[in-house]
């Protein structure tokens, strides 16, 4: 009897509150949901414009008028009246942090934990919800896997629909309205046969992966003993550096105290020569201001013999030690002196410059390691990294598709705004930055097409913004008559005669190489610079029709 109660009480429990219905409905489908569940679903549904049965997945345009199943709400009540109360419901167990929430329950808010994903569903489900998945889909076998929460790289981000076909051209996963429309044409085969290709290569792909490991550690072990190395020159150079500086520093301050020495002693002989005479002509002035005096007192005497017995010994001259004849120097200075210091300050200063400028040269030759330039595609690939375009930073007359990897330039989009769009040139840039060693490819077709590498500072609007246009980027332009551009400064270059270019930085060396793929690396234009900032790939549309594809 429990049992039976059981199955009718899971015949009149709603999908999604997992509760007995309120309000029952039944969809065009056949399945019954309370109303409130099944509106607060497709509530979440508006803004996409189709509308779908949570458990079978049939959709609905436009969206259906619900009506109350009034003969299913009566049978509902009766259950209520009869079932027995005893019967202990499941456990529920709330989905925590990092747990997978059931896609089913999601939309009313309970976040029940998810125990299983159907990867032909494309949804998560818990207990409950997967037990009502298998009583929908009876004898068919869907495949099962332990919840995960990456179902979503599994959807067209376009087209919303499962990716199921493999594009050998593209060497890419479409959904089967991508393999109708933008991959038309292409070699296209099932997923599952696509990685049976692949699965043949994996072996090989795994022994490149562990020679490759092999070199990084060797490489590793060396640049961590260069390292070291380095370390403990550095600090033996600065020690010695310091020690030089110092011994230099003492040598300049006893020249200093050598001139200061010879200075005072010069001034100490001058003044001990000057205070001597000076003291010789004060004695002198004095004689000479005393006779003068008995003189004039002698010119008023009337006793005439007196006057000529005085005025012999009064008028003589007194003896001086030829003070009289002395010539002094009018311009006493040490201004010679200063000058000279001050031509010595000025070689030294040129000196030190000079020798200062060979030393910072030396520093900068010492590399823990000097990186070696790849010669063939086999060895640019080992430095390919994956880009994405930024839809953030994509004028609104471009398109992005392929999984964000592909742009085309067609017609005004409708993105939103956004600070980082580019609102003045076709341009646009990718999410991830380049700041190590970093090679792609890319494939373009059009008459005009511009790649670029730039920082993520450049302007998105004014007609300085373009790519080249400025110092912030570097622009290799794919005509008739190929160009590079840096900070508006051209430079001619041959036919670029690829329609695959291969882009190459490494950016603590400060290089930057654009080369035409084909069976050999042909090189278009090499840059020697220094990067400040971390770079990002970026492109430039001009014409219509017009597009390029991350490989």
């Amino acid at each position: 009897m429990a049992k039976a109660t059981q199955s009718n009480q899971d015949l009149f429990t709603c999908p999604v509150c997992l509760d007995l219905l309120k309000d029952p409905v039944t969809l065009n489908c056949g399945h019954n949901y309370c109303m409130g569940c099944i509106k607060d679903c497709w509530d979440q549904e508006d803004q996409k414009g189709v509308y779908s049965c949570p458990q079978c997945r049939q959709t609905f345009t436009p969206r259906p008028v619900l009506n109350k199943n009034s003969i299913f709400a009566e049978v509902v009540e009766q259950f209520k009246k009869t079932r027995i109360e005893h019967v202990v419901p499941a456990p529920v167990v709330c989905a925590g942090a990092g747990d997978v929430e059931c896609d089913i329950c999601r939309p009313t808010g309970r976040k029940l934990k998810a125990a299983k994903s159907c990867l032909d569903c494309l949804l998560s489900y818990c207990e409950t919800h997967y037990k009502a998945h298998n009583e929908l889909h009876p004898g068919r076998k869907h495949k099962i896997v332990d919840a995960t929460g990456q179902l979503q790289e599994r959807i067209c981000t376009q087209h919303e629909k499962p990716l199921e076909i493999f594009c050998r051209t593209d060497q890419s996963c479409v959904c089967f309205l991508c393999m109708v429309d933008e991959h038309k044409g292409h070699d296209t085969v099932s997923a599952s046969a696509g990685r049976k290709e692949k699965q043949t290569h994996l072996g090989e792909t795994q022994k490149k992966f562990r020679q490759r490991i092999l070199e990084r550690e060797k490489e590793l072990r060396e640049l961590k003993k260069a390292l070291e190395t380095l370390k403990s020159s550095a600090q033996t150079a600065v020690e010695d550096s310091e020690s030089i500086f110092t011994d230099m520093i003492r040598s300049i301050e006893r020249r200093r105290s050598e001139v200061t020495e010879l200075i005072r002693g010069q001034e100490k002989a001058e003044v001990s020569w000057a205070e001597e005479h000076l003291k010789q002509l004060e004695q002198e002035i004095a004689e000479l201001k005393r006779r003068n005096a008995e003189l004039e007192q002698l010119s008023h005497t009337e006793d005439h013999i007196h006057f000529l017995k005085t005025f012999q010994s009064v008028s003589s001259t007194p003896e001086t030690k030829s003070v009289s004849s002395t010539r002094v120097n009018r311009s006493l200075s040490f201004e010679a002196v200063k000058k000279s210091v001050s031509s010595l300050k000025g070689q030294l200063e040129d000196f030190c410059k000079e020798e200062v400028m060979k030393i910072s040269a030396a520093v900068t030759t010492v590399q823990a390691m000097l990186p070696s330039e790849p010669t063939t595609r086999e060895e640019f690939l080992q430095y390919s990294c994956r880009f994405t375009l930024d839809p953030n930073t994509a004028h609104r007359t471009l398109h992005l598709s392929e999984g964000n990897r592909r742009v085309e330039y067609r017609g005004r989009q409708s993105y939103p705004d956004h600070p980082e769009r580019f609102d003045y040139h076709r341009q646009v840039l990718c999410r991830e930055g380049v700041s190590g060693r970093c090679y792609w490819e890319v494939e373009w077709s059009g008459k005009w097409v511009d790649i670029a590498v730039s920082y993520k500072s450049i302007s998105r609007s004014g007609g300085d913004s373009w790519f080249g246009g400025n110092d912030q980027s570097w622009l290799l332009r794919t005509t008739s008559s190929s160009s590079f551009y840096h900070n508006r400064k051209e430079t001619k270059l041959p036919l670029v005669a690829s329609s695959r270019i291969g882009v190459y930085v490494d950016h603590r060396a400060g290089t930057l190489a654009f080369y035409n793929v084909s069976d050999t690396m042909t090189l278009l234009h090499r840059v020697q610079t220094t990067f400040t900032h971390t770079l990002y790939p970026g492109f430039y549309m001009y014409s219509v029709p017009s597009s390029v594809k991350l490989l």
